[in-house]
């Protein structure tokens, strides 16, 4: 008999190691000769695809034992819990002569809640501890709903949140340990070599990066983890791990889920990842075996380079809006943003095509410890591209921005004049990018710097600040919208 404890009434714990029933199948058996079961322990080869969408494709090599020709039913375990079914591909290796009829993904997995659930209308034995006798005392209990709590007849009493343990004479039929595909074969030999791939839903990786540049901000070392999270319900023994890097199209919803893990492995051993370019994204393959297990976070070394060169840019944004209507001071003390540019490029030792993910920075104080000075996402990154780290927003580099005259000469057409008045508070020079969104068709009229055209909309100015000194950037413009 197997029996579950009652804890409030709610939350119920089987207790009994016996609960590994083989699944029922849905298939007709009258024209099955034989059925056979295949798990974990007949793989010959496993390779996971993982894509930083949050699935993955999974690919397996058994040796089925069929025991038999002719119509088998195959149990096919230790699949993902996370699978989705209709994605299901089998196919025989070498000489392997089969059909498949037919498929069922079985997938109701025993657990104390749906043990009771099956059990409603039925008569189960549950157990109080008497502590005036010292002994459980035994009942006959018949289950009417397990709606938020089990509601029980005990004789001529209805109760709920009964205090003891419940046991039950049987495990349901329809009722399995773990998610299993059930195939109706048509087999032509008894031992048939087969490939079987699918894709699963909580199969996910992002990459990381560290990036530590040295005291004058002008190089840098960088490191790349991929951390990899299985949530997918299955566990891979020494897979051949490969990762996507991509936007592939999906017609499916997201579907990820939130879950505890129970460990977080950091692997950093050679050989690391082998980089090549796949359809019109990025594969990444790892060089040597690794066992994924379900609710783990595995952590691999994706790259390393030394010595990159950086550029730190001090960049002060201005809105194209600043230019239809009237202002005054837009901003006052509007922060500068701090950039670090580094080109991926082989000549600045990169030249990889970089994941996206979370590039975080840290720069050694006085005291030679590595302190964290900001960090910033970064999209994928094709080599010879340049890569701009936002860090964060200057301290003692503000800007003001003034708007000195306005003057409507149209519907869509306006002229203004500005003053942008850049304030460097520290004892080294520093150089700031003023770049303007006009937003629109431009021209400048006149101004106290040269502006750069960068597009149609856009415009900068380069203006070099002196150790505790203010410069004031004058221009004037007329801007038309439409």
């Amino acid at each position: 008999m197997l029996s579950a404890a009652n804890v409030g009434g709610r939350a119920l714990h089987v207790v009994a190691a016996c609960l590994l029933a083989a699944p029922s199948l849905a298939i007709g058996q009258q024209d099955v000769t034989r059925i056979a079961q295949s798990d974990a322990e007949q793989r010959r080869e496993v390779t996971i695809t993982v894509y930083n969408q949050n699935f993955g494709l999974v690919r397996e090599v058994r040796d089925l034992t069929l025991g038999s020709t002719g119509r088998v039913a195959l149990e096919f375990g230790d699949v993902a819990s996370q699978i989705q079914p209709e994605t299901v591909h089998i196919r025989g290796l070498g000489d392997a002569r089969f059909d498949v009829l037919e498929q069922n993904y079985q997938y109701d997995l025993l657990n104390p809640a749906k043990l009771l659930e099956k059990y409603v209308g039925r008569t189960i034995k549950v157990y109080r501890y008497n502590q005036a006798t010292g002994r459980e005392e035994e009942f006959d209990a018949e289950v009417l709903s397990v709606n938020e709590s089990p509601i029980l007849r005990i004789g001529n009493e209805i109760t709920y949140n009964f205090p003891g343990r419940f046991a039950f004479p049987e495990i349901p039929e329809n009722l399995i340990a773990k998610p299993t595909l059930v195939w109706l074969l048509d087999a032509g030999e008894r031992s048939p070599r087969v490939e079987v791939s699918y894709l699963t839903n909580n199969l996910n990786w992002k990459s990381d990066y560290v990036l530590v540049v040295n005291e004058d901000d002008t190089r840098g070392d960088l490191t790349g983890w991929v951390t990899l999270t299985n949530q997918s319900g299955a566990s891979y023994e020494n897979a051949r791990l490969k990762l996507v890097a991509g936007d592939v199209q999906r017609v499916t919803p997201d579907t990820r889920q939130r879950m505890m893990l129970d460990a977080v492995v950091v692997e950093a051993a050679r050989p690391g990842f082998q980089e090549e370019a796949f359809f019109e994204y990025h594969l990444y393959t790892l060089e040597r075996p690794t066992t994924i297990r379900q609710n783990e976070q595995k952590q691999v070394t994706l790259l390393e380079g030394e010595g990159i060169g950086t550029a730190k840019r001090l960049i002060y944004y201005g809105a194209a809006q600043f230019y239809r209507s009237q202002w005054g001071q837009p901003v006052s003390n509007q922060k500068i943003g701090v950039y670090l540019d580094i080109q991926n490029t082989e000549a600045n030792r990169l030249g990889m095509p970089l994941p996206k993910g979370i590039v975080r920075v840290y720069k050694a104080d006085r005291s030679g410890a590595q302190q964290f000075v900001g960090e910033d996402a970064i999209d994928h990154t094709p080599r010879d591209e340049r890569i701009r780290i936002k860090v964060g927003e200057a301290f003692d580099v503000v800007g003001e921005r003034r708007q000195m005259e306005y003057r409507a000469l149209g519907r869509c057409v306006a002229e203004s004049s500005w003053e942008i008045e850049l304030r460097n508070h520290k004892d080294t020079a520093e150089e700031v990018l003023v770049v303007e969104p006009a937003g629109a068709d431009w021209e400048i009229l006149s101004s106290s710097h040269p502006a750069t055209r960068v597009d149609n909309s856009t415009f900068t100015f380069t203006v070099g600040v002196g150790a505790r000194e203010t410069v004031v950037v004058a221009y004037r413009i007329r801007v038309r919208w439409c």
